[in-house]
């Protein structure tokens, strides 16, 4: 009726709950604009985090003659750098002293995080808080500021230049305490009550009851351990001084050196040899790994 009224005016279509057509409008270009903003960024940082880990492969495919910075890909890909590499230093020998040493750490992290976040947590006992507090407030100091005293502790002990003198420092962490300590703490109580009237004692409910209900940060605190030992550099560069000994992060820095002239594409085929095992390790255990973080057991 206003339309025959007034016929010079436009006829509008009606408003709906949340706004006419153009306010959706706006709604959907602001959704659409927030969405490849996101996907942008996860570009942009998977560019950055997996550039250098895709430069290094390929340039450990390229051939003796090739120049290492004329381009990108490789232009006849061989696999001879692996094989100097094994060449070039004892390879096998490294990679053992390693996987002992990471083993060490990987079993000693999850058998006394596991033990210590359940007595953080669950166990009962006055002041396991500013126990806590006092093992977080740990975390403040660098690692710099404490190698001394811990050289001089394991100096002390006899173990420089051992294998058992490079984990010990490692053997358990604050951090998978927190993690362990977090995820023990989303078991419901009530569990462990119906536990409790089922006649299990303290022992029983940990191993029965809470292990199992924390497999997944278990995961984490395997992986982030052998990450640790694996990739640790300068701890084994403070003790170790017989090359034999040398793990393998060490026989790499040899890579660099003069036996091999900097020679950038056999340090690429190294470093690339060394991220396998880890490599495998995540896929191993990632279904177990991605279950820890989606229980919180990162978000400590």
């Amino acid at each position: 009726m206003s339309a025959l009224l007034s016929p010079g005016r436009s006829r509008r279509a009606p408003a709906g709950p949340h706004g006419g057509p153009a306010v959706a409008g706006r709604r959907r270009g602001r959704a659409l604009a927030g969405l490849t903003g996101r996907y942008l960024t996860l570009c942009l940082m998977l560019v950055v985090m997996l550039g250098p880990i895709v430069w290094q492969f390929l340039t450990s495919l390229k051939g003796r003659e090739e120049n290492v910075y004329g381009g990108v890909l490789p232009g006849s890909p061989t696999l001879d750098n692996y094989a100097r590499v094994a060449e070039s230093f004892p390879l096998l020998p490294y990679v053992g002293n390693t996987l002992t040493v990471a083993a060490l750490a990987v079993t000693s992290n999850c058998l006394f995080a596991a033990m210590g976040g359940y007595a953080l947590s669950r166990a009962g006992w006055r002041g396991r808080r500013t126990v806590f507090t006092v093992l977080v407030a740990t975390l403040m100091f660098p690692f710099e500021s404490v190698m001394i005293s811990m050289f001089l502790t394991v100096r002390s002990m006899g173990l420089v230049d051992t294998l058992i003198g490079v984990w010990l420092p490692g053997a358990v962490s604050v951090l998978n305490l927190m993690i362990m300590r977090a995820a023990f703490l989303a078991v419901p109580k009530e569990i462990e009550e119906a536990a409790v009237l089922d006649g299990a004692n303290e022992w029983q409910r940990f191993t029965r009851v809470f292990l199992p209900a924390a497999k997944g940060a278990l995961a984490v605190v395997c992986i982030t351990s052998f990450m640790g030992a694996w990739d640790d550099f300068l701890w084994p560069l403070i003790v170790l001084t017989d090359p034999e000994h040398y793990t393998l992060q060490l026989g790499l820095k040899s890579l660099a050196g003069a036996t091999t002239v900097n020679d950038q594409r056999l340090i690429a085929a190294g470093a690339m040899a060394a991220l396998l095992p880890m490599m495998a390790l995540f896929f191993a255990l990632q279904r177990y790994f991605f279950k820890g973080v989606g229980e919180g057991a990162v978000k400590i």
